[in-house]
């Protein structure tokens, strides 16, 4: 996932504050889903729900002035965790300068849709060469768990970490509309999830991302989707 998380202003970072429960580096607080029973479930590296395609050769192309960013989902699976995950890889330029790649391994639950985050490994870019591996975990590895990326049923309210790696990665996402609107260069979308998110290591720092239905990731703050669709074998 991006690793780049934008501040917002403090009337937005007081709300955030008191819905945690006044302390929001509580990573273990219970407002915040992380159990998710993933040993009871039939998980499978393929399928899709409303907002979450995970199917070889699905792409999106996000843009803003400055940035772009591609997320494929690759024809190809790695077992984390004892799960045949599927492999998402991501790529992030910033003023035309690659600065990130990284290779997010997914599952989904074959019976209820519900899509899991199980890792990522990462290679941040600085002038053509690969500076560090920040952010990079994978759940089974020091006490890492998978988490919930998207879940097949949302509701307004629900919040849940999406990665679970203490002191590492704890990303986690609030649900905020299901019935929101965005025009893109892509077209005009309705019915569509918006999110906060943000992470337990960093509380004060927020983001918000529209999906839409059939498609996925709409918009990161400043990108806004250019293309989707299947692309072809090469």
């Amino acid at each position: 996932m991006r690793n780049s998380i934008h501040t917002v202003t403090g009337m937005i970072i007081a709300l955030f504050t008191v819905a945690c429960g006044g302390d929001p580096s509580a990573q273990g607080s219970s407002s915040w889903q992380e159990d998710f029973g993933l040993s009871e479930r039939s998980l499978v590296p393929s399928g899709r729900n409303e907002y979450f395609v995970l199917e070889p050769g699905f792409q999106l192309v996000l843009e803003s002035a400055t940035e772009k960013l591609t997320i494929t989902v690759l024809d190809e699976t790695r077992e984390v965790d004892g799960v045949t995950t599927r492999v998402v890889e991501e790529r992030e330029w910033k003023n035309g300068e690659l600065i990130e790649v990284s290779r997010n391994f997914f599952a989904m639950d074959d019976q209820t849709k519900d899509a899991f985050y199980f890792g990522e490994e990462v290679d941040m870019y600085k002038g053509g060469k690969v500076d560090s591996h920040t952010g990079a975990w994978l759940a089974g590895k020091d006490g890492a768990k998978a988490g919930l990326i998207m879940p097949a049923r949302p509701k307004v309210g629900m919040r849940y970490y999406q990665e679970i790696a203490r002191g590492v990665a704890m990303d986690r996402a609030e649900i905020l509309k299901l019935d929101d609107k965005l025009d893109t260069p892509a077209g005009a979308f309705s019915n569509c999830l918006l999110t906060k998110e943000g992470s337990a290591l960093n509380p004060f720092e927020l983001e918000f991302k529209t999906y839409a239905p059939g498609i996925g990731l709409l918009q990161d703050e400043k990108l806004l989707l250019t293309e989707y669709g299947f692309i072809e074998k090469k």
